[in-house]
C-alpha cells in the first residue's frame, strides 16, 4: 500500500490502478471505481458553474450601478488577478505529486501540516457551506421579487451604504470557485493534470463572460435601473421566463456545487480524524463512495446559515474566508518553493515565489479591506483551531515544509556562524552529556539542561559493537527511543550516537564530531564513577511513572520497554576506572572543560522544574574555586578553571528555579595569611565579573601544612609527585571535612558515614556544591588512585559538580 511518506517514483513506476497502488479517492467502499470524471466535467464545468452562480443575473447591475463601468473593471480585475495567482499556485502543487480527496484541504494539510492545514480546511468548509447559502439566499431574492427604491447609494435590500470595498465583496463572491474542480480530486481520473487545465480554462471562460456581461450593462441600462432592481435583466430580455430559468439554473448548480465540494473536504477533514468524534459521522459513504454522511452535515449547516437573511449582509463574510482560504495555498506554494526541497519538481513552471507572495499579501489586504471585522474574526478562528489541533497533535507522516524552511534557514546561518569570529564576552557552556542508561540519569539529564544557558546541549550514548561482525547498524533504530526521551523529559536536548569497541573510544568519537559548524560541544559531562547502586527514576518521576506500561502513546511502546532496568549492584560495567580517568584525560586533551556529576539524584526535585517552583526551604550552593587537594593561598589562587567554575555556578544560579538559591564562595586561607586581605581581592573579583555571592573565609584544618612546601608542583603531577598516596588520602580526607563542616553536615559521623545521616540542623542547607576537579596524572598507571581520591574528596557531600575548566569563559569589558 502507498502511505504518505511513500517515495513518488516508486509510487508512479509501479502503482497501477486497481492494482499494487491503487489511486486513494474519497474513501470507503468503490473509491477507487468512483476515479472516472475527465477535465471537462470533473473541473470546468464544477468551476464554471460554481464562479458564475446568482451573481451573474442578480449582481452584474448591482456592481456597474454603483461603481460604474470604470471602477466595475477594477474590481473584476483586482479579483482575477487574486484568483490568478491563486490558480498559478494551485497549478504548481497539483502537479508536484499524487493528489488525493479533499482538493484545497489535501494540498495545504499535506505542505503545511495538520495544524494549520485542518483549521484553514475547516475554514474552507464554511466558506463552501456559506457559498451555499448565498446562492439559495439569491433564488428566493429572485422569487420573492421584493424590490423598493432607496437612496442613491445605498443598498435598497440592507439599507447599507454602498462603499468600494462592499460592492467588491458582492463582486468576489461571485469568483470563487476556482476550487470547485480541485474539491472534486477524489472522482477524477487524472487530478494532477485536471485540475490545473481544467482550473485555467474556467478562469478564463468566466472573465470573458463577466466583462462582456459588464459593457452589455453599462451601454444599455439606466444607472438608476441598475441600482434600484437587480433583476433588471427581466425587463431588457426578449423573453423574460429565459432569465427566470436561468436564475434557477444557476443558483441551484452553484449550491449543489458549493454543497458537493464542501461535503468532499468535510470527508477528507473526518477521514484524517483531526477533530475526533466531531466529525465521525462525516466518514459514512454509500456503496459508491457517495460521502452522504458529510453531505447531511453540510446541509444542515446550510439550513442554519440561511437564517442571515440578506445576500448582501452574508457576502463578505463569505469572500473573507475564501480569501483565507486562497492566502492558505498561495502560502503552501510560496513554502515549498522557498524551502528549496529537491522534490518539489511540479510540471507546471508558470509561477515563482514573487506570485506566490504576491497572492497572499493580496488575499490579505483585500480581507481587511472587505471587512476587518470579520478578517480579525476569520484569523482569530484559525488560530484557535490551530491551538486545538496542536493541542490534540496529528499525523506525523504527511510532512512538515517548517521542517524544510527550518533546515533551510538552519544551514544558512550555521554557515555565518564562524569559529573565527568567537569572542570571551559571548561564550556560553555547550555540553556533551555521556549517558549510559537514562533510568539512572534523569536528574543530571535535567540539570545538564539547566546549566548549557542557551548553548548546545547533546545526549551522547556509546553502543558497544563492531559493525563488522553485524548484519546493520544497530544504532539507527535507537535514535526514536531517545528522542522521545528528550520530549518526555522536556530537555532542550540533540541527541547522538554511535557504535564503538568500547566507550572510551566511542566517547572520543562524539567529542569530535558532535555538533556542526559553531555550535560543538566544547564542555563534557560525565556521571561519577562510584560503587552506588544505580536508582531507576523511570518509576518515580512523574513525567515517566504514568508510562510504566508496555505501550505509549499513540499505541507505541512506552520508554520503559525501550531502556533496559538499571544495572545490578555487583554486576559489570562497560567502562573500566581505567577507562573512566583515561575519557577525562581526552577531554582535558582536546581543549574540552569536563564536569563530573555525583549524587545528582539527591536533587530537590523543585529545583530541576522548568519554571520557578515554589520552594519553601532556602538552599545554598557552594563553591569551592580552588584545587583542594593542592591548596595555596595568594592573590594568584583564582586560575583559569576557578573563573570557570564560578561561571557555571553563576550560569546555574541565573536559570528561575534556582533563583532562591543563595550562591557561597569559601575563600582557603593559608597557615601565614591574614584574614580580610584575600576576601578583599576576591569581592573585588566579583564585583567586575558582576557575580552577587557571599564570600566566606575558612581556614584550613589537618593536611593543610603539606601542601605548602609543593608549592611549585606541577598540578598534573600531584598523584605521582613527592607527596606519597597516604599523605595524599589524609589531604582529601582533611577536605572533604572541611567542606562538609561548611555544609552543616560534619556531625553526620565524619567522612565515611551514610549520605542519608546528615545532621542539617535549623538553617539552610546546601543542596549543590561545585569543587575543582584536578587534571588526572600524567602517569596512567596512576589513574586509579586518582579516582579514589576524588571518590574521598567528593564522599557524602550530597550532590556535587566536580568542574575542571581550560577556556577563559569570563570579561570585565563591555
Amino acid at each position: 500500500m502507498a502511505s504518505e511518506n511513500s517515495p513518488l517514483l516508486a509510487y508512479r513506476l509501479l502503482g497501477e490502478e486497481g492494482a499494487a497502488f491503487p489511486l486513494p479517492g474519497a474513501g470507503g467502499p468503490g473509491a477507487a471505481s468512483a476515479r472516472k470524471l475527465s477535465t471537462f466535467l470533473g473541473v470546468v464545468v464544477p468551476t464554471v458553474l460554481s464562479m458564475f452562480s446568482i451573481v451573474v443575473f442578480l449582481r452584474i447591475g448591482f456592481v456597474v450601478g454603483h461603481a460604474g463601468l470604470l471602477q466595475a473593471m477594477v474590481m473584476l480585475l483586482v479579483a482575477y488577478f487574486i484568483l490568478a495567482l491563486t490558480v498559478l499556485s494551485v497549478c504548481a502543487i497539483a502537479t508536484n505529486g499524487a493528489v488525493r480527496g479533499g482538493g484545497a484541504y489535501f494540498m495545504i494539510s499535506r505542505t503545511l501540516g495538520p495544524e494549520v492545514g485542518g483549521s484553514i480546511g475547516l475554514m474552507f468548509y464554511l466558506a463552501n457551506v456559506c457559498g451555499c447559502a448565498v446562492s439559495l439566499l439569491g433564488l428566493v431574492e429572485a422569487v420573492l421579487d421584493v424590490f423598493g427604491a432607496a437612496g442613491y447609494a445605498e443598498d435598497y435590500t440592507t439599507g447599507a451604504m454602498m462603499t468600494f470595498a462592499s460592492v467588491f465583496a458582492v463582486l468576489f463572491n461571485g469568483c470563487t470557485g476556482i476550487m470547485a474542480g480541485a474539491n472534486m480530486s477524489g472522482e477524477l481520473k487524472d487530478p494532477s493534470r485536471a485540475i490545473p487545465l481544467g482550473t485555467i480554462v474556467a478562469v478564463a471562460y468566466t472573465f470573458f463572460i463577466y466583462i462582456l456581461l459588464f459593457f452589455l450593462s453599462s451601454f444599455t441600462c439606466d444607472r438608476t435601473l441598475l441600482q434600484e432592481d437587480y433583476g433588471f435583466f427581466r425587463a431588457i430580455s426578449l423573453w423574460p421566463p429565459l432569465v427566470l430559468i436561468g436564475i434557477y439554473a444557476t443558483a441551484l448548480s452553484a449550491s449543489m456545487s458549493s454543497l458537493i465540494g464542501a461535503s468532499r473536504i468535510l470527508h477528507a477533514l473526518a477521514q484524517d480524524d483531526l477533530f475526533g468524534m466531531i466529525l465521525a459521522p462525516a466518514k459514512v459513504v454509500s456503496g459508491g463512495g457517495n460521502p452522504w454522511g458529510a453531505v447531511l452535515y453540510s446541509w444542515g449547516l446550510v439550513q442554519l446559515v440561511l437564517l442571515a437573511g440578506k445576500l448582501n449582509t452574508l457576502a463578505a463574510v463569505v469572500t473573507v474566508f475564501y480569501l483565507v482560504a486562497y492566502a492558505a495555498v498561495d502560502l503552501s506554494c510560496l513554502s515549498l518553493e522557498w524551502a528549496s526541497a529537491p522534490n518539489f519538481r511540479p510540471t507546471f513552471s508558470l509561477f515563482s515565489w514573487h506570485t506566490c507572495l504576491l497572492g497572499v499579501a493580496s488575499c490579505l489586504l483585500m480581507m481587511f479591506l472587505i471587512s476587518p471585522g470579520a478578517a480579525g474574526g476569520s484569523l482569530l478562528l484559525m488560530g484557535l483551531l490551530s491551538a486545538l489541533l496542536t493541542a490534540r497533535g496529528g499525523p506525523s507522516s504527511w510532512g512538515y515544509v517548517s521542517q524544510a524552511l527550518l533546515f533551510h534557514q538552519v544551514r544558512k546561518y550555521l554557515l555565518r556562524l564562524d569559529v573565527r569570529k568567537e569572542h570571551v564576552k559571548f561564550w556560553r557552556p555547550q555540553l556533551l552529556l555521556l549517558v549510559g542508561n537514562p533510568r539512572g540519569a534523569l536528574p543530571l539529564l535535567r540539570l545538564a539542561n539547566q546549566l548549557k544557558k542557551g548553548g548546545l546541549y547533546v545526549l551522547g550514548h556509546v553502543t558497544l559493537g563492531d559493525l563488522d561482525s553485524l548484519p546493520s547498524d544497530p544504532v539507527q533504530p535507537q535514535y526514536g527511543a531517545w528522542l522521545s526521551l528528550v520530549d518526555r523529559a522536556q530537555v532542550k536536548a540533540f541527541v547522538d550516537l554511535t557504535l564503538s569497541p568500547s566507550v572510551r573510544q566511542g566517547a572520543q568519537h562524539l567529542l569530535r564530531i558532535s555538533g556542526l559548524g559553531g555550535m560543538k560541544p566544547n564542555t563534557l559531562v560525565l556521571g561519577f564513577y562510584d560503587d552506588a547502586a544505580p536508582q531507576d527514576h523511570f518509576l518515580t518521576d512523574p513525567a515517566f511513572s504514568g508510562h510504566a506500561g508496555g505501550t505509549g502513546e499513540s499505541g507505541s511502546p512506552s520508554l520503559s520497554t525501550l531502556f533496559p532496568p538499571p544495572r545490578a549492584p555487583g554486576s559489570p560495567r562497560a567502562l573500566s576506572p581505567q577507562d573512566y580517568v583515561a575519557t577525562v584525560a581526552d577531554a582535558l586533551k582536546m581543549n574540552k572543560n569536563v564536569v563530573l556529576a555525583r549524587a545528582c539524584g539527591a536533587l530537590p526535585p523543585e529545583r530541576l522544574s522548568r519554571g520557578s517552583g515554589s520552594v519553601s526551604q532556602l538552599h545554598h550552593v557552594d563553591v569551592w574555586p580552588l584545587n583542594l587537594l593542592r591548596p595555596r593561598g595568594g592573590p594568584g589562587y583564582v586560575d583559569v578553571c576557578g573563573l570557570f567554575l564560578l561561571q557555571m555556578a553563576t550560569i546555574l544560579s541565573m536559570v528561575p528555579a534556582w533563583h532562591s538559591a543563595r550562591l557561597r564562595i569559601f575563600l582557603c586561607l593559608g597557615p601565614q595569611e591574614a584574614p580580610g586581605a584575600a576576601e578583599g581581592r576576591l569581592r573585588a573579583l566579583l564585583s567586575q565579573l558582576r557575580i552577587r555571592a557571599e564570600v566566606q573565609e575558612v581556614v584550613w584544618g589537618e593536611g593543610a601544612r603539606t601542601g605548602q612546601s609543593q608549592e611549585e608542583e606541577e598540578e598534573g603531577d600531584f598523584v605521582n609527585g613527592g607527596r606519597g598516596d597516604t599523605e595524599a588520602e589524609a589531604l582529601a580526607c582533611s577536605a572533604n571535612a572541611l567542606v562538609r563542616a561548611q555544609q552543616g553536615r560534619g556531625a553526620a559521623g565524619g567522612p565515611g558515614a551514610p549520605e542519608g545521616g546528615r545532621d542539617v540542623g535549623e538553617g539552610p542547607i546546601t543542596v549543590l556544591t561545585f569543587l575543582y576537579l584536578p587534571r588526572p596524572p600524567a602517569d596512567a598507571a596512576r589513574y586509579p588512585q586518582y579516582l579514589a581520591l576524588l571518590d574521598t574528596l567528593s564522599r557524602d557531600l550530597g550532590p556535587t559538580l566536580l568542574v575542571h575548566g581550560v577556556t577563559p569563559v569570563t570579561c570585565t569589558d563591555l
